[in-house]
Parts: structure tokens; sequence; C-alpha cells
């Protein structure tokens, strides 16, 4: 199989785009450390929905640098070694500035930076240094958004989050290559996911789904299958690269 003999951990796998990429991965014959912050029941499902044996249960809070310190310890304490982290874990929260007071304002900014922007680099950190100790070094994909380039009027934290996400994903990239790390991205747009439900069954779901010349959606495994070609054999020398899955609904210059 594809990644037979790897190990891989799938932030925020507990659901959606996350459970989706965890089990594409089980299924090519990787071994998945299935991260969650709190919704144990959910990770379990996720847990026995996978492929194959050798996977791990793993909790934290990604705003937490001793958590997610904790974290890529624990997964290579259990699994041995980490090939693969996928960076998926995230919040999205509106907060459209004409409406929100500056107590909140501040609030959700630095909540969303803590666990989207600052804790993905906490992750990286932690698992770059681990897989720097290997000659064939890991790979390291993030799941970004459309919104890093198209922007989010009513939560520009997360589009700010996933912008500094994007430029810190090429940094290393430049960085880690001679190491044989590549860091690579998927940059979505709207998904099937518990996180777009309420946009997509509320009033403004035709027009959501409209902004895509396919007329709907991305699915969880569609943004999973993408992540997991980033991560696949054969592409390294894309790290650096920013892939797209949004329908054709965003295009960028």
């Amino acid at each position: 199989m594809l990644f037979s003999g790897k190990n891989v951990l799938v932030t925020g796998a507990s659901r959606g785009i996350g459970r989706s990429i965890a089990q594409q991965f089980a299924e090519q014959g990787a071994c998945v450390a299935v991260h969650y912050r709190s919704n144990r029941a959910a990770a379990e499902e996720t847990m026995a929905s996978l492929a194959g044996a050798g996977h791990g249960l793993f909790s934290a809070e990604m705003g937490d640098p001793q958590q997610v310190q904790q974290l890529i310890d624990d997964v290579v304490a259990q699994m041995g070694r980490l090939h693969i982290l996928v960076n998926n874990a995230g919040i999205y929260i509106d907060h459209p500035l004409p409406i929100t007071d500056y107590d909140t304002w501040q609030a959700v900014w630095s909540q969303v930076l803590a666990v989207n922007l600052t804790g993905v680099a906490n992750a990286m950190w932690c698992s770059a240094r681990h897989m720097l100790q290997f000659a064939d070094g890991g790979r390291i994909v993030n799941i970004s958004s459309r919104g890093a380039f198209r922007g989010e009027p009513t939560a520009p934290a997360y589009g700010a989050s996933k912008a500094g996400l994007n430029a810190m994903s090429q940094s290393l990239a430049k960085l880690l290559a001679p190491h044989n790390i590549s860091v690579a991205v998927v940059a979505p747009g709207f998904v099937e996911t518990d996180m777009a439900a309420d946009h997509l069954a509320g009033a403004a779901g035709d027009a959501i789904r409209a902004q895509s010349p396919f007329n709907r959606v991305a699915t969880p495994d569609e943004v999973a299958h993408a992540t997991l070609f980033l991560a696949s054999p054969g592409t390294e020398f894309m790290s650096g690269a920013i892939l797209d899955v949004n329908g054709a609904s965003y295009l960028r210059t």
C-alpha cells in the first residue's frame, strides 16, 4: 500500500475533514494517530472506522504549547516514529466588526490565532525536530482555506490565521527541504462539515453552492484525497505549494 509502514498524526481527526483524512490514510496502510480536543466519543467513532491496526487516540488542546509538545512526544513514544503530520485542527468564530464589542474582538483574535496559527507552528516545530533525526525526513501537510486569499469579512481572525499559515508553511518549506522534510498546503473552500453546516443550511446556502460552477461544495473526502496526494511518494518537489480545492469558486492569479 502507498503508506504502508508510515505513521501519520492527523489533528482534529474526530470528525469532518480530519476523519476523512484519517480514514484514507488507514485505507492506504498507514498507522494513524487520531487527535481530538474534547469530543472523545467522536474520536472513538473515527478510530472504529479505520482500516487496519496500530492506530492510536490522543487528546490535546492545540492552543496550549505544552499540550502540543506532549502530543508529539506521546505519538512518538507509542508509535516509534512520526513520518507525516497533517495539521487539520482549526476553529472558526464569526466576529463582524460593526457588532462585536472590543473585549470580544480581542478574545476571539487571541483564541483563533492560538489554535489556527501558533498551535500549528508549535506542532510543526515539535514534529520537524523529530523528523530531523532521520535521513529520509518526513512530510507536513497543513489545511488552510480559500479565505486566506478571498477574505473572511465576518471572521477576519480566521482569514488572517490561514494567510499566516500559508506564509509560515512556505517559509518552513524552504528551510526544511535540505533535510528531506516537505511542507505543503491544501486550501479548501466551503466543505460539507459541521463547521459549515449552519451556513449551508441557511438562507445563503444556495448562493454558497452557486459560487462553484459545479453548484456544490466540496466533500471531506475530496479534501482528504488532495492531502494524501501531497503526502505521497513522488510529490516531494511540490513542497511549498498551496493546492486549491474549491471547485473553481475562487481563482488565484
